[in-house]
């Protein structure tokens, strides 16, 4: 089954579209002073270096997912801290291109996750974004029937 929808037209095009968000993500972390560890993408993912941000990978996946917001703590090259705690995250698009979101929304998710990690400990910060994040996302089913 899974072979033979990868051979199907949508979703070759549903591929094309999470690379191009991925592309277009990497560059707005990058245009917030973030360091993508491959300096961006050309998949479905990037790992970002948070240590110039002084956050750790463990604050910001647990902080994020306050916001409903979803990323995966992760080491990076060198890293300092243990690897339950580490010093980056890693951040995919297949998720949120599977609920419809294309490039042109893509800079307002990355501006959400940078007001969350650059107000880590500030609990209006954080609900003032999940509202968005549910604005944005809410008429977006994760998963659809």
């Amino acid at each position: 089954m899974a072979f033979g929808e990868a051979l199907t037209e949508n979703y070759k095009n549903y591929m094309k579209q999470v690379q191009k968000n991925a592309a277009v993500m990497a560059e707005e972390f990058i245009k917030h002073g973030y360091t993508i560890i491959s300096g961006g993408t050309d998949n479905h993912s990037m790992l970002i270096d948070l240590r110039s941000k002084g956050v750790t990978g463990k604050d910001a996946e647990n902080t994020l997912v306050k916001a409903d917001i979803t990323v995966n703590k992760n080491m990076v090259p060198f890293d300092t801290e243990s690897p339950f705690v580490t010093s980056g995250i890693r951040v995919g698009t297949a998720a949120i291109t599977s609920r419809g979101v294309v490039e042109t929304e893509i800079p307002q998710i990355v501006e959400l996750i940078d007001q969350v990690l650059m107000n880590i400990e500030n609990e209006s910060v954080i609900n003032e974004v999940k509202t968005k994040v549910k604005a944005l996302m809410g008429s977006r089913p994760l998963f659809q029937f």
